[in-house]
């Protein structure tokens, strides 16, 4: 049955991989339950007064999300690739829209994501979204893929403290703050305390999960992060659960407070264009992005570089970014943690429906997973590990011809060193262009390749980085 529904056999896998690798993106993101109602509320907390949005409420949003993108994606898309609330997009959708043209209310926002969701899908049902994917030049692709690569095994660094920032732990003392401001120090990031127990877990969790790998183990990802994090608690560096099971309708998680709040008239005016052309364009960015480096990671691109079929994940992301702004939530879309199950060896929509069940499980858990989000040293390696596999894609840059390297490396350095993946794409996808122009080779350029570039042009002059 599950080989008719997903073809299985049909792309080299088997049931148990693709379960395999379903509960292996979960591990890797499940952090989204804890980390994306956290960004909204405290967002909210920063804008004077009480929060706006409760933290139960909208971690159940952020769950239901999870479940119904995943699901989605799995049964009408047929990929391997989870979905659920964008990181950097909530930042964005918290802080700067609530600071826009003098306060944005938190309705108006969920608008917002939910016009912005409509202007995807309306634009992938008549092919626009496909054509401009098209557009993209083969040697950007791969670029996306190393960056992207290069911007996790960055975040894993970063969330286990092997590296930190140069400013972490200064006292108020420090000669970097000047007028009770902190100044720009020398060397942005440094070397964690390695002495620290839960670095040292870290790093060798990293070590484990390498070799687990390189000796071909099935679900190397995962046992590395459940040795690494029974290693924890039984060093007593984490703090176990103080209850397992709570249930979805209690009043601390009652979804009726936010769902079905969304003011979408109050975004209908010239006013939020800007807003609209902004988060429209970071997230068909990060999506085209997440999408050809995770078809880069499991061999699903053609020889054009294109991921086949992509309509439907397409699709699928439009239609749970509508979903998110009624229950309550952020931007959702495709996530590139998905790369940890899809290096399992998962091929199909199995792999996804896998992980949208994990979610709908985890309703009934949310202080369990509240307790295994604070285990950064156990699911941070396997991001690193992810980031060093997609790492391979730089075996097909074209590195002889400037005018296709150099918008390659630009869109490379400034994902990993603006820390967002949507400066790195806009960068690249702007220089690309402009370089073919500046060299007279403007018949190596597709039309819809001079639309993104000036879209991403803008996304510059108009001062739209985040």
């Amino acid at each position: 049955m599950f080989d008719r529904l997903f073809g299985i056999r049909a792309r080299g896998s088997s049931l148990r991989i693709e379960i395999l690798g379903g509960v292996t993106t979960f591990a890797a993101m499940a952090y989204i339950i804890v980390a994306n109602p956290a960004i909204l509320q405290f967002a909210e907390r920063n804008e004077g007064g009480g929060p706006a949005l409760p933290v139960g409420p909208l971690t159940v949003a952020t769950i239901l999300t999870a479940t119904f993108g995943c699901l989605l994606m799995g049964l009408y898309a047929n990929r391997p690739i989870a979905v659920a609330p964008y990181m950097g997009e909530n930042a964005f959708i918290a802080f700067t829209l609530a600071a826009f043209g003098g306060g944005v209310t938190w309705q108006q926002r969920l608008g917002t994501v939910f016009l912005a969701g409509l202007l995807f899908f309306l634009l992938t049902l008549v092919r626009l979204r496909t054509w401009l994917a098209s557009a993209i030049p083969k040697n950007l692709k791969h670029s996306f893929a190393i960056g992207i690569g290069l911007f996790l095994f960055f975040i894993g660094l970063y969330e286990t403290g092997i590296v930190t920032s140069e400013t972490a732990g200064q006292p108020a003392t420090s000669p970097l703050v000047v007028n009770e401001t902190i100044t720009k120090p020398a060397v942005p990031v440094r070397m964690g305390d390695w002495t620290d127990p839960k670095v040292q877990l870290a790093l060798a969790g990293f070590v484990l999960t390498a070799l687990l790998m390189h000796w071909r183990v099935r679900g190397a990802i995962l046992l590395g992060i459940a040795t690494i994090a029974g290693a924890g608690f039984v060093l007593g560096l984490a703090e176990p659960p103080t209850r397992v099971f709570a249930v979805p309708w209690d009043p601390a998680y009652r979804l009726d407070e936010i769902a079905l709040q969304l003011d979408i008239a109050g975004v209908l005016r010239l006013s939020f264009l800007p807003i609209l052309f902004t988060l429209f364009l970071i997230s068909f960015l990060d999506t085209l992005g997440t999408l050809f480096a995770l078809g880069s990671a499991g061999n699903m691109l053609d020889d054009k570089g294109n991921l086949p079929d992509i309509e439907k994940p397409m699709i699928v992301d439009s239609l749970s970014c509508m979903f998110a702004a009624v229950v309550g939530t952020s931007t959702s879309g495709a996530y590139i943690e998905s790369a940890t199950g899809i290096r399992e060896g998962a091929r199909t929509g199995l792999a996804a429906v896998s992980t949208g069940l994990l979610f709908a499980a985890a309703l009934f858990f949310i202080p369990l997973v509240e307790s295994f989000q604070k285990l950064s040293f156990a699911y941070g390696p396997s991001l690193m590990i992810v980031g060093l596999l997609m790492f391979g894609a730089v075996r097909h840059l074209e590195i002889d011809d400037l005018t296709e390297l150099t918008p390659a490396v630009v869109s490379i350095v400034l994902m990993v060193f603006t820390y967002n993946i949507a400066n790195g794409l806009a960068a690249g996808l702007a220089l690309y262009p402009l370089l073919k122009l500046a060299s007279m080779r403007d018949r190596e350029l597709h039309p819809g390749t001079i639309l993104l570039g000036a879209l991403c042009l803008l996304y510059y002059v108009f001062g739209l980085p985040h």
